[in-house]
């Protein structure tokens, strides 16, 4: 099984949505049986809340589903359990590649890294913003998504 970690600052917003959106592609593809999807947080702020209900109305908005998921904090365990570990954002790449061990560095990168169609390589955090923050966020998501898809199917036995 391939495991896939998404990973935000306090993981209510960016990684959540992240998560809801490609457990939505991996339903589409069924492929839920081959992939793992799971999210964090760098930061202990919301541990066990549900996601930002801004984040929550727009992801329902365009059909996918956030309201299971509930905010953690990235464990020592995860840099060894995860295939993928992907940040939103430059300063949550070099907190997690403070974290972890030099041998598990090759598994971290930015999320945008897979965007086919957006040249931003960082996933703005919403939270201050207004409505128009949230949709940019799923149309940055939506679209990296299809891109790590694509690479987990060229690189990976799924």
């Amino acid at each position: 099984m391939i495991k896939v970690l998404f990973v935000c600052l306090g993981n209510i917003c960016r990684s959540p949505t992240a998560h809801g959106v490609f457990d939505g592609v991996l339903k589409r593809e069924k492929l839920t049986s081959k992939v793992l999807v799971d999210s964090a947080g760098t930061a202990a702020w919301h541990i066990g809340k549900s996601p930002d209900e801004r984040s929550q109305l727009a992801a329902k908005n365009r059909g996918y589903d956030l309201s299971y998921l509930s905010a953690r904090q990235v464990e020592p365990s995860d840099f060894e359990g995860f295939d993928y570990i992907l940040a939103m954002d430059k300063s949550n790449y070099a907190n997690l590649i403070e974290q972890s061990s030099p041998a598990f560095h090759h598994k971290i990168k930015l999320f945008l890294d897979y965007a086919q169609t957006f040249t931003e390589s960082e996933v703005p955090d919403p939270y201050y913003g207004g409505a128009k923050g949230f949709d940019r966020v799923l149309d940055l998501v939506e679209d990296a998504c299809e891109g790590l898809l694509r690479d987990i199917r060229l690189n990976h036995d799924v």
